[in-house]
């Protein structure tokens, strides 16, 4: 024994093991009921914390057999299922932390968590016969323990009643719902209450204003309503406070009481509003002040100025006005600060005195900034992200004396600055950036600055005047990933296109470009050429060209011919031909991707009927074609299905009954076809629990919509309050940034046909709901967001 007490994490009296703490050791085979570890019948203090990661299992049930234990923390493991009723025999414990256990499965190179159902949970025994003998607890985290059984006020009645020395009780992502019960009033030793992530759906009780000892308070996301009463940020030991993610909760800051120990304030994404009152300056100790989407008003008080600790400060997506003091960035540790979406007017500062080397993001986007953007900005040192966006600023910032070397991320965009003629910094002295965003300005020529960054990798002109020739230069940027040069007037390539850098995604889209389609960069995964006047046809050779594409779009453009069979030799994930005058057959190997979109074409012929086992088909548009035949039957293989618009065609075929427990459909578009016989198939009960829309018109199908259908088609119950359901594809395009390819559709009234594309599907429902028309239930319920592209489908409305 003497040899024992000698071991590192080993804790002995009198030759007897009173405390052991072998957290952070990995434990390879996990601990059962036969160890020799519940032998050691002395044992006060247990710390397995961060010791068995791999092989999830049960707590042992012998663990009850410890009743000297005073310490237990089984926590970050990967114990799972039911916690044993041993527990509830060690009537000594005053600390007992069961939190983050996740049952863990070892899946070849990676790991994937289990659902909440495998990981610890409460039921027999439940939270009330857990700790209803733990009398003397002082410490409880069950944090990530399921207590689903504890519903209404009875998880909060177990703990009041039988843990009256509690202090800290950690309940977070508990499953657990319903108010905290009056009897909680009780637990007035209470210093630290986190419940994030419960179903609480009740007001904040008043009496936790007399919890006298709090310290933190953590209520994030769960569901309260009501008004938070003002008298508990004024408890004089309260370092802590999150109430965020609550948007039903109202509240107002209270005038603060002086030298405050606030810390912590996180009232984002609730309904608080008022003014900011003066008196919050007297928090000297706040590091982190985060009001963001809240309803605040006013201007910001001066006496933040006295914040000396303050590290993050927040108060985006409110209503304050103003000046932007610039006492805010002479904080001397502030490194992060959020003033976007408010109505803050003026100039920028000069920041010819101040110079912050912490300062690493500073967003003032969206407001009513104006003037030059002043050099004196990068006096700002430690700056890394640098968002100015949707102002109306009208200058470029230049060069500062002292440029910030960190600096990889400048938006600028939205503010309507024209060219640098005349103004614009030299090639050679501009900052070195990683990613710069111009879009949305007034310029007609590309920056000559640009020619010498040698660390951009993501450049964003689009949405303004530039016209004429894209320069051969640009693509010869050794760094360039991304390039965003769509919604310009482009018109020509400057050659030659050779041995070029290894642009990777390129939207060259809606411009007036011409002539021959550009293939010269072979290590693009995303194209995007929609919306030009390219008139050639698609190159014979283009797979070999374009190996690794993924996403590619040459719609509305004039192409004509063939589609080649060398386009199967690309790594496509999505394909938009669209609204051109491409003739010839589908290829089979284009059943393979999961966009396929060849709208308004002259192709003919049959659909390919080889959709395969491992079909991963999400979106096909064959609609206003020339496509005979009958529908593929080997669709049925294709079980992500959401999307299928085959109207317009000279399709001659019976209900499509095989697609019938395809559940993820939502569209399902088969007008001005040959489809024959009865509508609806035999036993199909719960069919289409997600469709959204279904258009059959034009063919010569007869019998009616089955009512069992039109109750199991539950996602056309759309009331104005809902929301719109967004239909496409998300792309993570390798350069950390989501792309996406969305739908959109057609609406059909009295004869006459409108496109809602995308950014504007939302806004022309809202119009049309104005103007009296009355939507019939197959009416789209789709939100088009990002400007992409889009497929169109067609509904009927009907007016009152």
């Amino acid at each position: 024994m003497d040899r024992l007490c000698s071991w590192a994490g080993v804790s002995c009296t009198d030759g007897l093991v009173i405390g052991l703490d072998i957290s952070d050791e990995f434990i390879s085979g996990g601990i059962d009921n036969s160890s020799i570890l519940f032998d050691l019948q002395h044992l006060q203090s247990l710390n397995l914390a961060h010791s068995y990661y791999i092989q999830g299992s049960q707590i042992p049930s012998a663990i009850g057999r410890l009743t000297n234990l005073r310490y237990l923390n089984l926590s970050f493991n990967a114990y799972f299922g039911q916690i044993p009723i041993g527990i509830s025999h060690l009537t000594k414990l005053v600390t007992l932390d069961l939190s983050e256990n996740f049952f863990i499965e070892a899946q070849s190179e990676s790991f994937s968590f289990g659902t909440q159902s495998e990981n610890l949970k409460l039921k027999n025994p439940n939270l009330s016969m857990l700790i209803q003998n733990l009398t003397e607890l002082t410490e409880l985290y069950l944090d990530d323990v399921n207590i689903s059984s504890a519903h209404g006020a009875h998880w909060s009645q177990a703990i009041s009643s039988s843990l009256p020395n509690l202090k800290v009780l950690s309940l977070c992502r508990c499953n657990i719902s319903g108010p905290i019960h009056q009897s909680f009033a009780k637990l007035q030793s209470l210093s630290v209450l986190l419940l994030d992530h419960n179903d609480i759906s009740a007001p904040v009780p008043g009496f936790f204003a007399n919890f006298s000892s709090l310290t933190s308070l953590s209520l994030l996301g769960c569901n309260l309503y009501g008004t938070f009463p003002e008298e508990i940020f004024q408890i004089t030991t309260l370092q802590e406070v999150d109430l965020s993610w609550n948007p039903r909760l109202q509240g107002s800051l209270p005038e603060f009481l002086n030298n405050g120990p606030l810390r912590s304030l996180n009232l984002s994404r609730s309904k608080f509003s008022g003014f900011l009152p003066r008196s919050i300056g007297n928090h000297k100790m706040l590091s982190t002040l985060d009001f963001s989407d809240c309803s605040f008003t006013g201007s910001i008080p001066n006496s933040v100025a006295n914040l000396a600790n303050l590290e993050v400060l927040m108060l985006d997506s409110n209503l304050l006005h103003g000046i932007i003091p610039l006492s805010l960035f002479s904080l001397p540790v502030l490194q992060k600060l959020v003033l976007t979406h408010n109505q803050f007017y003026g100039q920028l500062p000069e920041f010819a005195n101040i110079s912050s080397n912490l300062l690493d993001t500073l967003d003032l986007s969206g407001n009513h900034l104006v003037g030059p953007i002043p050099t004196s900005i990068f006096n700002l040192r430690g700056l890394q992200e640098l968002r100015l966006s949707s102002n109306h600023f009208s200058g470029f910032p230049f060069n500062g004396p002292q440029q910030p070397k960190n600096l990889s991320f400048l938006d600028l965009s939205n503010n309507g600055l024209i060219d640098y003629n005349g103004s614009s910094p030299t090639s050679s002295s501009f900052l070195q950036i990683n990613r710069l965003v111009l879009s949305s300005n007034k310029l007609r020529a590309f920056p000559d600055f640009l020619r010498n960054q040698s660390r951009l990798n993501d450049l964003d002109l689009s949405e303004n005047e530039i016209q004429g020739e894209i320069p051969n230069w640009i693509w010869k940027l050794n760094s360039l990933l991304k390039l965003n040069l769509s919604y310009n007037s482009l018109a020509t390539l400057q050659g030659p296109l050779t041995n070029l850098t290894s642009v990777i995604i390129l939207d060259l889209s809606s411009n007036n470009l011409q002539g021959k389609i550009p293939v010269f960069l072979s290590s693009a995964t995303y194209l995007d050429y929609s919306r030009n006047n390219f008139s050639s046809s698609i190159p014979a050779d283009i797979g070999h060209f374009l190996p690794k594409i993924a996403v590619f779009s040459l719609s509305s453009n004039n192409l004509h011919g063939i589609i080649p069979p060398s386009i199967c030799n690309a790594n496509l994930l999505v394909l938009d031909l669209s609204n051109n005058s491409l003739s010839g057959m589908i290829l089979e190997c284009l059943t393979q991707q999961s966009v396929l979109n060849l709208r308004s074409n002259n192709l003919t012929g049959p659909i390919p009927d080889k959709f395969n086992e491992f079909c991963s088909l999400q979106s096909l548009d064959l609609s206003r074609n020339q496509i005979q035949g009958q529908f593929p039957k080997s669709r049925v293989n294709c079980t992500r299905l959401e999307y299928v618009n085959l109207g317009n065609n000279q399709i001659t075929d019976t209900f499509p009954c095989l697609l019938k427990k395809r559940s993820t459909l939502r569209v399902l578009v088969l007008r001005s076809n040959k489809f024959y016989g009865r509508i609806g198939c035999p036993e199909a009960n719960g069919t289409w629990p997600m469709l959204q829309i279904i258009d059959l018109a034009y063919n010569n199908l007869s019998g009616e919509i089955p009512g069992t259908s039109m109750k199991t088609w539950k996602e056309m119950m759309v009331n104005k309050n809902d929301s719109l359901y967004n239909l496409g594809l998300q792309y993570d395009g390798g350069v950390g940034s989501l792309l996406y390819y969305d739908d959109a559709v057609t609406i059909t009234s009295k004869g006459s046909e409108r496109d809602l594309v995308k950014n504007s599907t939302d806004q022309y429902l809202r119009k049309w709901e104005n103007s009296n028309h009355s939507m019939s239930s197959t009416c789209p319920t789709i939100l088009s967001q990002e400007k992409s592209h889009h497929h169109s489908v067609t509904c009927e409305c009907s007016s009152p």
